[in-house]
């Protein structure tokens, strides 16, 4: 198993980060917020996990190991694949998810595309005994490191990773702009669950 990978940042994309390990580029998929955190040629450390199928070898990367140790956690519920999970964890942070799903919360596993009302259902009693409880307290999302692009594009950028439209992903950003432009620093993670949330509502 490949437990993390670390070095230079070599290429980003959407979805997908490319981190160069001893002269080789590991090509990492992560989530839209672990990707606002990166920028292009600067050193990055990312846990991994590598998930087997018979035609493919796919490394996820994570911004951290309980991160991943939630990933792996996710999959074992019936229908939840690797993009799933993944989706899931570009929505919520793991102690964002633990608590909702202690508290019951439906509606925070509505807001991941792909997850309806009957399958959050299901997914909350599936994940019940396995999460666990949060750490501790629920943290505030961290501010994500700025990248080269402006917080506009990358946040339309981190919408349409998540299978949000173009034009969809242009409306999110317009809803949430004032927002950014109150803070002097704009959070790219939190205004991705402003939009996130803006979007779950007009559906």
């Amino acid at each position: 198993m490949i437990a993390f990978v670390q070095g230079p940042v070599a290429a980003l994309s959407a979805g997908l980060a490319v981190v160069e390990v001893g002269g080789v580029g590991m090509a990492v998929q992560c989530t839209p917020t672990t990707l606002a955190g990166l920028r292009l040629g600067e050193p990055t450390r990312l846990a991994t996990s590598l998930v087997v199928r018979e035609d493919s070898l796919t490394l996820f990367g994570f911004a951290d190991d309980d991160e991943r140790a939630v990933f792996e956690i996710l999959q074992a519920a019936p229908g939840v694949g690797p993009k799933l999970a993944q989706a899931i964890l570009g929505v919520h942070s793991p102690d964002a998810l633990r608590a909702a799903v202690a508290n019951g919360d439906e509606k925070a596993l509505v807001a991941v595309p792909g997850i309806g009302k009957a399958k959050a259902a299901k997914l909350l009693l599936e994940y019940k005994d396995k999460l666990g409880a949060p750490h501790g307290a629920v943290p505030a999302q961290k501010p994500v490191a700025a990248g080269p692009a402006p917080w506009g594009e990358q946040l339309h950028a981190a919408l349409v990773g998540l299978g949000y439209a173009p034009r969809e992903a242009d409306e999110a950003v317009a809803t949430v702009t004032p927002e950014a432009q109150a803070q002097t620093t704009p959070d790219v993670g939190a205004l991705l669950r402003l939009a996130l949330r803006s979007l779950n509502r007009s559906r």
